[in-house]
């Protein structure tokens, strides 16, 4: 049997905490210029789970006391979308230009419909087409100053963030479905701490050099505690009452907060198929997430679950 919508949806919530991952190029570019990517994501991770720290250690007992599917869910959101996928996004920024990550990123929402419907039962109508391509639309003419022209310059760089991309989207439906057994907080503080730990042994058999400047600690600072935490905390509380399908459509919010970083701090200027795009990505968001609160026949059709207290 499928809810209407699920109570109390918060898809304007997930684009908010997306808003926040856009910043995160005033900190991540240079730190990526100087410094290994594992290095960066490392330390990032290490930072983050210290702050956490205190709610880590119940979040581990509520995790043991979970299904296994849940355990599973937490492991591959940590490892995978946390540091791995992280460090192949910063790896694609070092390696490759700045526009095929970017564009690259928005496959996202492709791959996370096929999984929620796969692994959580989401039932798309065919409303759900009015939002998807519009959006996916308006993020491809945001990303490209010619979309009619577009050239990969580095095989690299794609794949690296053609693989970010998918474990991205794995994290939003498999964070979903742990949310029904953990509370915000405990899929925040374990995703920090599993994927610290992945990046250790990762940064221990490479022999990735660790050490950082000085001059990198704020840069590293406000990179996790903006980007990181305050945008991972409002994710996981808006994740549990809201369906993956259209949580992974809110985060392309991402692309604009970042194309708008771009014209405010890097002076870029965009052209006019890209100020289109970004309005296509704004107004889809905003549409999808008042249909979704106000319509008696929603886009996304979920299974009746109550999410865990929040």
């Amino acid at each position: 049997m499928t809810a209407p919508q699920t109570p109390g949806d918060r898809t304007w919530l997930v684009a908010l905490a997306a808003s926040l991952w856009g910043l995160s190029a005033l900190w991540r570019g240079p730190l990526a210029r100087e410094y290994p990517a594992l290095t960066v994501v490392l330390w990032e991770h290490l930072v983050l789970t210290l702050l956490l720290l205190p709610w880590l250690v119940p979040a581990v007992r509520r995790l043991l006391a979970a299904s296994v599917r849940t355990r599973v869910s937490v492991l591959v959101v940590g490892a995978g979308s946390s540091a791995l996928a992280t460090v192949l996004f910063t790896a694609a920024f070092a390696v490759g230009d700045p526009i095929t990550p970017q564009v690259l990123q928005k496959l996202q929402p492709l791959v996370a419909v096929g999984l929620a419907a796969l692994l959580l039962g989401e039932r798309l109508r065919g409303g759900y087409l009015l939002f998807l391509v519009p959006a996916l639309l308006g993020a491809w003419l945001l990303s490209f100053p010619d979309p009619l022209a577009v050239r990969a310059d580095s095989a690299r760089a794609a794949l690296l963030a053609t693989g970010a991309a998918c474990l991205w989207a794995a994290g939003t439906v498999l964070g979903r479905a742990a949310s029904r057994e953990l509370r915000f907080l405990d899929l925040t503080a374990l995703r920090f701490a599993v994927g610290l730990a992945t990046l250790l042994a990762v940064a221990g058999a490479t022999g990735t050099p660790l050490a950082l400047g000085r001059d990198a600690l704020p840069d590293l600072l406000l990179l996790a505690l903006v980007p990181g935490l305050a945008a991972m905390v409002l994710y996981y509380k808006a994740l549990g009452r809201t369906p993956a399908s259209r949580a992974t459509l809110a985060e392309l919010a991402f692309p604009l907060t970042a194309a708008l970083v771009g014209v405010l701090v890097f002076g870029t200027r965009p052209e006019a198929s890209q100020w289109l795009g970004m309005a296509l990505v704004l107004t889809t968001v905003v549409a999808l997430s008042w249909h979704e609160r106000r319509s008696e026949r929603p886009a996304v059709a979920v299974a009746e679950a109550s999410p865990v207290g929040r």
